[in-house]
């Protein structure tokens, strides 16, 4: 098989995985021709001949079992066993009409040996079935002796015609069997003598592809790896020969395109590594300056945050004496509060003691003027009893006692209104200091909770003043990690610059190892 040298190398593999395709699927079709073929013949001696077969045994049994039983009957003489033996003759009957109309249902397609052998058989059957029947009934009935004539003379040669023909029909079907193994045999031979010529062709014809389409490669590929190797070793000048085609011309193609490319890379790299450093050493110059500004920020900023927290500190301390100030003004003002409360209270009891003593003041009165109307009553008593006479002269003397009672309870109530007034007086004046002192306590009340609220208003400025500077503290310290970060991160800068510095070096001298020719150098 020829195959083009300038043709790719999917078309070659085409051209030859498809040949080796082609016999595979001429191989694959035979293959599956002979075994279906075999597999018709196999199922023909399972699955036919070997059916037809056992139903003719089976015929057979039936028909050893049928006359087992007619020569039971013809012996036996007992009545009870008699019966059973008829029953076991009755049910052999009726299997082999079962089994003959099986094989009846098999031998439908049959051949017309096989059909003629089946006729025989079933006229042949009819005839040794009825004489059967005939000796079962003779010897059920008694008669022995014809039932043994019957048994011995008649049925005999139609049994013998009847299993002959049953032999010849299982004859016929084992012969059948063993020549379609015989052929079964045959195609199997001539299946696996094609599958193996049509596989060494293929093996063949696969060798000989592979060769050719490894020499075609080879080489070029070859030429590729040599170019591929020199510009691994820095050698950017060599030769391409971009004529091929297929693959490997545009893997050529795709070097050679490469190596000039690369050939303009480096040039403008070797041009470039020398700017690179030159103002890599002016990058870690003036790094290195900033990172000397920056250390010494950072240093004014920690100062200036252990300032803050002092300050911070010293706040907290105001604000914690401001809140225990406006606690004690609290307290101060609730004890004014509740002075003022008992001093309310302290008037009230003044005016309901006021109020006490002018009623005390009306009883007397009531009591002034009990005592006058008695001694005017006692005046007319006397009067009367001084007319009486002699008769009256008892009530003389109590209206006497009545008068002098009356005169008495007239001073005590004179003497009672007298200290009543007296206590007015003096409650009176009670009520007006007490009332005085409760002024006074409202006032005092009053300034109180004005020092309080001032208080408080002061406790929360210096706490809003506190919390402004701890504001102002923390960020002055986060300024401070700030500054701190960012001076590691100069020095980090500086660091990298003079790494670059260092690599800008090594670039220049790794780039100087390609040789880029006379035209670009």
């Amino acid at each position: 098989m020829s195959l083009p040298s300038t043709s790719s190398i999917a078309a070659r593999l085409a051209i030859g995985f498809g040949s080796l395709l082609a016999l595979m699927l001429v191989l694959s079709a035979m293959s599956g021709w002979s075994s279906y073929r075999v597999g018709v013949q196999v199922r023909q001696i399972v699955e036919v001949n070997n059916q037809r077969a056992a139903l003719a045994r089976g015929l057979l049994d039936q028909i050893n079992t049928m006359t087992t039983q007619l020569r039971s009957i013809i012996v036996l003489t007992d009545t009870r066993a008699l019966q059973a033996e008829a029953a076991l003759l009755a049910k052999a009957r009726a299997d082999y009409v079962a089994t003959a109309s099986a094989l009846e249902a098999a031998l439908a397609d049959a051949q017309s040996d096989e059909q003629a052998l089946a006729s025989e058989i079933a006229a042949l059957a009819a005839q040794g079935i009825e004489l059967v029947q005939r000796g079962a009934k003779q010897g059920l009935d008694g008669a022995n002796i014809d039932a043994t004539n019957t048994l011995t003379q008649l049925l005999p040669p139609v049994e013998g015609a009847w299993r002959a023909k049953v032999n010849q029909l299982i004859a016929l079907q084992t012969d059948r069997n063993a020549a379609l193994a015989q052929d079964v045999g045959r195609q199997t031979r001539q299946a696996t003598l094609v599958g193996a010529a049509l596989a060494l062709g293929a093996i063949v014809i696969g060798v000989l592809v592979a060769w050719r389409i490894a020499r075609g490669i080879q080489r070029p590929v070859e030429n590729a790896v040599r170019i591929a190797e020199r510009i691994a070793q820095g050698a950017l000048d060599n030769p391409v020969d971009r004529t091929g085609g297929g693959e490997i011309g545009r893997l050529l193609n795709a070097i050679g395109a490469m190596q000039a490319r690369l050939r303009e890379l480096v040039g403008e790299i070797q041009g470039a590594a020398g700017s690179i450093q030159t103002a890599s050493a002016e990058v870690a110059a003036g790094n290195a300056d900033l990172a000397q500004r920056t250390e010494q920020a950072a240093s004014r900023l920690q100062q200036t945050a252990g300032s803050m927290a002092q300050l911070s500190d010293k706040l907290r301390q105001d604000t914690d004496a401001a809140a225990e100030a406006n606690r004690l003004a609290g307290f101060a003002a609730g004890v004014a509060e509740r002075g003022g409360s008992v001093v309310a209270e302290v008037v009230a009891t003044m005016d309901r003691i006021s109020g006490s003593s002018q009623r005390m003041a009306d009883i007397v009165g009531v009591i002034d003027g009990i005592a006058f109307q008695t001694n005017i009553l006692a005046l007319n008593a006397a009067v009367e009893a001084a007319r009486a006479g002699q008769m009256g002269a008892g009530f003389a003397v109590v209206a006497g006692e009545v008068r002098s009672l009356a005169q008495r309870s007239a001073e005590a109530a004179r003497e009672i209104g007298l200290l009543i007034a007296a206590s007015q007086e003096h409650v009176a004046a009670g009520a007006r200091r007490v009332g005085d002192a409760g002024a006074a306590m409202a006032e005092i009340v009053t300034s109180a909770k004005q020092v309080c609220a001032i208080v408080g208003d002061l406790s929360a400025a210096s706490r809003e003043q506190s919390g402004r500077v701890d504001t102002i503290s923390a960020a002055v310290t986060q300024l401070d990690n700030a500054t701190q970060q960012n001076a590691a991160l100069v020095e980090e800068g500086t660091a990298a610059a003079e790494s670059l510095r260092d690599q800008a070096g090594r670039l220049t001298r790794l780039v100087a190892t390609f040789h880029l020719g006379a035209a670009v150098a």
